[in-house]
C-alpha cells in the first residue's frame, strides 16, 4: 500500500485477544474496528474476525452474528495462528482498516474494506507479507437469520479460468454470499477452514459479495483500484469539513463516523449498526439500534452543519418528508433506513447474547412511544439549515406547519421522554423544553424568513410554556432543574437547556443544575443518565455512564464560562475513544471498557458538539480580550 495516501498515526501496541478456532468468547466491544459502503456496517476485531454483518442494508438479517454468539453463529476470521500481537490504523481519513500482525516468525499486514460508490455489497480482505513467513487461519462460517440459517454451501468454477476465480457459494431462500480469492477454504465439521503460511512479499486476495440468489454472479472486483477509490472518496468528504478548533482529529473522525452510519442512497442515519450490546453485562438493557430515530438524525445534522457540510442535510431532509409523510398524528420517533414504519420488536432465543446478555431483540418497542422532545429536535435541525443557506421548499415548510399545527393540540401530554422510559408517561422537563423550542424556531420561520402560519398562537404557546417550564421543572430547594414535573430527581439531558436557547448558559439556574449534575449523577467521573435506583425506567439492573451526558456536561461548561472544567473533561473523552478513534454509547470506567450498541452516532455527534461549543467559547474570550 506505498502508493495511499498518508495515514493517521499508528495505533498503539496491543496483544490481539484469543481466538481459537474451537470457540469465541465475547471480545471486548473496543476490540472491534467498523468498516462501511454507506448501505450497512461490519464489526472487525483486531484478531481479525468479522463478527457482525447485516447484507445488504443496516437494518437487513446479519450473516455473521458471532458477535452476539460464538463462531458458529457466523464469522469471517483471517488472522494469525498462535501468540501475535497486533495494530492497526484506518488508512488517511477513510474506513479503510490496516491491521499488521507481529508473530515470532514473521509479520503480515490485512486489509479491510467496503468499497463505496459502485452500488454493490462486497467485504474486500487484502493480505500481503511484510517480513519472515506468517501462518494464517482462515474460516468463513455463513449463518444467515442473525445466525439461525445453515446455508447451502458449495463450491464451483466462477465466470472465468482463472484460479482466482473458482468461488464458495452460500445460498439460504433470497439471499446469496460468495467467496472468492487467492487460495478458498475447505469443508470441515459444517465449517470452510484453512491455514496456510504467508512469505515476505506474497499477496493474497478475497472478497464476499452478497446478492439475491435469483441473479447471476457478479464480476469479479478489480481490488487495488477500490481500495484506492475508496480511500479517495473519503479524504475527499473529509476535507470539506470546515472545522478548525480545538480536537480536530477527534471531530474529523466523528464526522466520518456519522458519515459510514448514514444511508447513501436513501439518506437514512441509522443510531449505531448493531443491536442488543448491552448496557448492563449479563442484563436485559439490549436494544436495537440499526434504525432512523429523528432526534439523533437532526442532531447528526447539526452537527454537520456546524462543521460546514449542505449536502447531506438536504438528503436527510428528503427522507423525513418521505418517512413523515401523511398524518401528522401518524408521526413516529424513529423509522426503517428507507422510511419504513414496522419494527416490530422481538427477541432471537437461539442467540446467547454478547457476554451472555438476554434478551437478543431486534426491532425496537419504543417505536409505538410518545417522546415529545423528537419535533424540538427536528425544528431546530431545520431552522440550523435555512441559518446555514440551505433553500426551505413549499414541501418541506409544509410539513413542518402540519407538525407543528399538531403539537398544538398536543403539546400538554405528558410523555416517555428522550431516554424511551418504558414506565408511566410524565411531564418531563426536557421534553417541556423542547416543545418550547419547536414552537421557538416556527415563530422565527415566520418573523425571519417570511413564511406563513399562525404566528401570533403560536408565539403565545412558546411563551407560556417557558413560563411553565421554568416554574414547575426548577426545584427551588435543589435550585435545579428536575427530571420531571413530579421529581425530585436529576437528569442529564437538562444540560441541554442552554444550548436550545431557553436559559443562557450562566443562568443561575444551569449553573445550579450543572452542580447538581455534578452531585448526583457523576461516577467516576463520567456522567450518567439520570439514577436508574429512582425505578423511573421499570427496568431491572443499572446502567453505565452515558458518554453523550458527559459532551453535554462539556458543552454546558463551556456555555456557562468554565473553561477549564470544560477541557479537563473532553481531554478525558477524548482519550476514551479506542484506538481507531470509535465510541461505543457507554463506558464502564470501573473496568476500563466500552459498553453498549457501537459506533455510537450519539456519542459521535456529542463529541463534536462538544468541540463546536468550545470553539465558540474561545471565539468569545478573543472578542472580549480584543475589546
Amino acid at each position: 500500500m506505498s502508493d495511499a495516501p498518508p495515514t493517521a498515526p499508528a495505533a498503539s501496541v496491543a496483544p490481539a485477544p484469543p481466538n481459537p478456532a474451537a470457540g469465541h468468547t465475547s471480545t471486548p466491544i473496543e476490540e472491534y474496528a467498523v468498516l462501511g459502503d454507506l448501505s450497512t456496517a461490519a464489526l472487525v476485531s483486531r484478531a481479525g474476525s468479522v463478527d457482525w454483518l447485516c447484507l445488504p442494508r443496516f437494518d437487513s438479517h446479519a450473516c455473521f452474528a458471532a458477535l452476539l454468539g460464538d463462531r458458529d453463529h457466523g464469522r469471517w476470521l483471517l488472522g494469525p495462528v498462535g501468540e501475535a500481537t497486533s495494530t492497526r490504523r484506518y488508512v488517511g481519513n477513510s474506513f479503510v482498516l490496516e491491521t499488521v500482525h507481529e508473530t515470532a516468525s514473521g509479520s503480515v499486514r490485512v486489509t479491510d474494506l467496503m468499497p463505496i460508490g459502485d452500488g454493490r455489497a462486497d467485504l474486500v480482505r487484502l493480505v500481503e507479507g511484510l517480513t519472515g513467513t506468517v501462518r494464517l487461519r482462515h474460516e468463513w462460517i455463513v449463518r444467515f437469520g442473525y445466525g439461525k440459517t445453515r446455508p447451502w454451501v458449495s463450491r464451483h468454477a466462477g465466470l472465468t479460468h482463472k484460479p482466482e476465480a473458482e468461488v464458495i457459494s452460500a445460498i439460504a431462500g433470497p439471499d446469496m454470499l460468495v467467496l472468492r480469492g487467492s487460495r478458498l477454504p475447505h469443508p470441515e465439521d459444517g465449517h470452510h477452514v484453512d491455514e496456510f503460511d504467508v512469505a515476505a512479499g506474497e499477496t493474497l486476495h478475497f472478497s464476499t459479495t452478497w446478492f439475491e440468489s435469483h441473479l447471476p454472479v457478479p464480476p469479479m472486483l478489480e481490488v487495488g483500484h477500490r481500495v484506492e477509490d475508496t480511500v479517495a472518496r473519503s479524504q475527499e468528504w473529509a476535507a470539506r469539513s470546515q472545522y478548525d478548533g480545538p480536537y480536530e482529529d477527534a471531530v474529523t473522525r466523528s464526522l466520518l463516523v456519522l458519515r459510514v452510519l448514514s444511508h447513501g442512497r436513501t439518506g437514512g442515519i441509522v443510531a449505531a449498526p448493531t443491536t442488543s450490546l448491552p448496557e448492563d453485562f449479563g442484563g436485559e438493557r439490549n436494544w436495537d439500534y440499526r434504525f432512523c430515530w429523528l432526534r439523533d438524525a437532526a442532531l447528526t445534522l447539526e452537527s454537520l452543519l456546524g462543521c460546514g457540510y449542505v449536502d447531506e442535510p438536504r438528503l436527510w431532509r428528503s427522507w423525513l418528508l418521505r418517512a413523515v409523510a401523511g398524518d401528522p398524528e401518524d408521526m413516529q420517533i424513529m423509522y426503517r433506513v428507507d422510511g419504513g414504519r414496522d419494527l416490530p420488536e422481538r427477541t432471537l432465543d437461539h442467540l446467547p447474547g454478547y457476554a451472555g446478555s438476554t434478551p437478543v431483540r431486534t426491532g425496537n418497542a419504543a417505536v409505538s412511544q410518545r417522546q415529545t422532545d423528537v419535533l424540538g429536535e427536528v425544528m431546530i435541525a431545520l431552522a440550523e439549515a435555512r441559518s446555514r443557506g440551505i433553500e426551505e421548499t413549499t414541501e418541506t415548510w409544509h410539513l413542518q406547519r402540519a407538525l407543528i399545527d399538531n403539537l398544538v393540540t398536543h403539546w400538554d401530554e405528558p410523555d416517555n421522554g428522550l431516554w424511551e422510559i418504558r414506565g408511566p408517561l410524565r411531564h418531563f422537563t426536557h421534553s417541556r423544553a423542547m416543545v418550547w423550542a419547536a414552537f421557538d424556531r416556527a415563530v422565527r420561520a415566520v418573523e425571519q424568513h417570511g413564511f406563513d402560519g399562525p404566528v401570533d398562537e403560536w408565539r403565545e404557546l412558546r411563551d407560556r410554556i417557558r413560563d411553565e417550564v421554568l416554574a414547575k421543572g426548577f426545584d427551588e430547594g435543589k435550585q435545579s432543574f428536575r427530571q420531571h414535573y413530579d421529581t425530585d430527581e436529576v437528569d442529564a439531558a437538562l444540560l441541554t437547556l442552554s444550548a436550545i436557547g431557553i436559559v443562557e448558559g450562566d443562568d443561575p439556574r444551569m449553573l445550579g443544575t450543572i452542580a447538581a449534575v455534578e452531585r448526583e449523577l457523576m461516577r467516576d467521573g463520567l456522567v450518567l443518565r439520570y439514577r436508574t435506583q429512582s425505578g423511573v425506567d421499570g427496568l431491572s439492573g443499572d446502567e453505565h455512564p452515558f458518554l453523550a451526558c458527559s459532551f453535554w456536561l462539556v458543552e454546558a461548561y463551556a456555555r456557562a464560562g468554565m473553561r477549564d472544567k470544560a477541557t479537563t473533561l473532553m481531554d478525558r473523552l477524548v482519550a476514551l475513544t479506542n484506538d481507531v478513534g470509535l465510541l461505543s454509547e457507554e463506558y464502564d470506567p470501573v473496568g476500563g471498557r466500552m459498553v453498549g450498541n457501537f459506533p455510537q452516532a450519539f456519542s459521535h455527534l456529542t463529541l463534536v458538539g462538544a468541540a463546536l461549543a468550545l470553539a465558540e467559547a474561545d471565539a468569545r474570550a478573543t472578542q472580549e480580550d480584543h475589546r
